[in-house]
């Protein structure tokens, strides 16, 4: 997906919030808030939002001497959802079709988004999301795909969602790859996060090798290719996974909530919309 007018000032404002979470020397952040403000009248828009994003969050590190500013944040996101897990399995054992129940509770954990200003209560959205229409469901391709799969590539978002995403894959009844971010970037799941979730329990742990809020292919290490180039199946998780992966030529599932105009204008649906899309399937 390519870069859009009203992604530019969000790039503004995610740098703030990521300075503000890695220090409180105003100095330093209205230096980082300089920078990226220099930035931004070069950057093409013809890159993917998560391409800026990688040059955003490696200046806060660089300017800040903060590795993971959301560290603290992640932990207690995760310990928030695998606290939710025995009523979130009570949910799946009582739903009638238990695969599409997981793949609503893992859009629904795909809420746990802090590159994204909103405030929600989770136990609340949960419900919403459990019983609201999809706008783009292509859930019958998926079936097919998961029926006609050895093994599936998993491509993971945010690190409380991971607890979702574990959730989901006990129920695809597949071998499935995990891939987390290579690096700490805003609350992205990477292997510390997603082993804290459980997920080493139910899936092969990879990193993808980007550091962008995103899986760019051209950022990604060689493992995470070859299984993306082989995948007969991908899931998708989130908003930079879709903005990265959404024009490659392989069969990719989107599994994510539409939590801002832009994106849910290049799906051409409404914000706060549920979406499982399917590319090249």
């Amino acid at each position: 997906m390519k870069t859009f007018l009203d992604c530019y000032p969000c790039f503004l404002d995610q740098a703030l919030r990521a300075g503000r979470m890695a220090t409180d020397d105003e100095k330093k952040i209205k230096e980082l808030l300089d920078v990226v403000g220099c930035m931004i009248k070069d950057i093409p828009m013809e890159h993917t939002p998560p391409e800026t994003g990688e040059v955003i969050y490696r200046k806060v590190r660089e300017l800040t001497g903060v590795e993971d500013p959301y560290k603290s944040v992640k932990q207690s996101s995760i310990q928030e959802a695998l606290d939710l897990v025995p009523e979130l399995k009570k949910m799946i054992d009582e739903a009638d079709d238990r695969l599409l129940a997981a793949i609503r509770l893992a859009i629904a954990g795909n809420l746990i988004d802090l590159g994204v200003r909103r405030q929600f209560v989770l136990t609340d959205e949960i419900g919403k999301i459990m019983n609201q229409d999809f706008a783009i469901f292509d859930y019958a391709a998926f079936r097919k795909h998961l029926d006609n799969t050895s093994s599936v590539l998993y491509i993971g978002d945010n690190a409380g969602e991971s607890v979702f995403d574990r959730i989901l894959i006990e129920e695809l009844g597949k071998p499935v790859t995990y891939a987390v971010r290579d690096i700490p970037v805003i609350n992205d799941v990477t292997m510390e996060d997603a082993i804290a979730s459980g997920i080493g329990d139910v899936a092969e742990i990879i990193s993808s090798g980007s550091t962008a809020p995103g899986a760019i292919l051209r950022f990604c290490n060689a493992l995470f290719l070859e299984k993306f180039e082989h995948s007969d199946l991908i899931i998708s998780k989130g908003q930079g996974n879709y903005e990265a992966l959404s024009e490659v030529n392989r069969p990719v599932f989107f599994l994510l909530k539409a939590k801002c105009k832009v994106i849910a204008g290049d799906l051409d649906v409404r914000v706060d919309d549920i979406v499982l899309k399917g590319i090249n399937t």
